[in-house]
């Protein structure tokens, strides 16, 4: 039920954003929620508001390098499946930490900014398969320094210690990122070692093993 109120309101923002209708209207007065059993910190709440916006931005330039070479000049079917994939990780990302939001009952108002600063990408082309992979790579690394920026200011906040947020993200968040990140890694060293053997056919059978989820 959660994940569905997320995604409500994920499509909501994009209305709002876009200038579009939508029946998501509520009074302020069903808003509004019994301050006896939320506890979160401020400091804390937008630290995972800027979160879910780190991984709304991941996502989309995922996007964009799925595009990229899913174009039919570039004709890499591999590197965008892994790219389009690697978007909707992103994206369930941000879905998880709104529905996180929403069960500690912090999740009550601004829901439109949660997007309207996100919009747009960094980079939309790229020369080779291994750049991109190098960008996701640091792509990875970025959002990963942001979720341990988060952990942190949930710790040092002062107060009581958010020990159930920071477990939820080290426990479940940071481990897929590391694992993340090391198999990005794991790919760069073996795309470069198929074009250093190959030259440019490399990145053509690297893609194909791609295509084959033998990567």
């Amino acid at each position: 039920m959660k994940a569905i109120i997320a995604a409500t309101l994920l499509l909501c923002t994009f209305a709002l954003v876009k200038g579009e209708e939508l029946q998501c209207s509520h009074t302020q007065q069903e808003l509004k929620t019994d301050p006896n059993w939320t506890d979160m910190k401020h400091s804390c709440i937008n630290s995972m508001r800027t979160q879910i916006q780190a991984e709304l931005r991941a996502a989309m330039q995922y996007l964009a390098m799925g595009a990229h070479f899913a174009r039919d000049t570039v004709n890499r079917p591999g590197f965008a499946k892994m790219f389009f994939e690697a978007a909707s990780e992103e994206r369930q990302h941000a879905i998880k930490l709104i529905s996180y939001l929403l069960m500690r009952g912090e999740l009550i108002s601004d829901v439109s900014t949660l997007i309207d600063s996100y919009i747009g990408v960094e980079k939309t082309e790229w020369d080779s398969g291994l750049e991109a992979l190098k960008n996701a790579l640091q792509l990875e690394a970025q959002v990963t320094k942001k979720i341990k920026g988060v952990v942190k200011v949930c710790e040092d906040q002062p107060g009581p210690n958010d020990w159930h947020l920071v477990d939820y993200l080290t426990g479940e968040f940071l481990e897929e990122q590391y694992k993340g990140q090391r198999d990005i890694a794991g790919k760069v060293s073996t795309l470069s070692k198929f074009m250093d053997k190959h030259g440019a056919l490399g990145e053509f059978l690297f893609d194909k093993k791609l295509l084959g989820g033998e990567l």
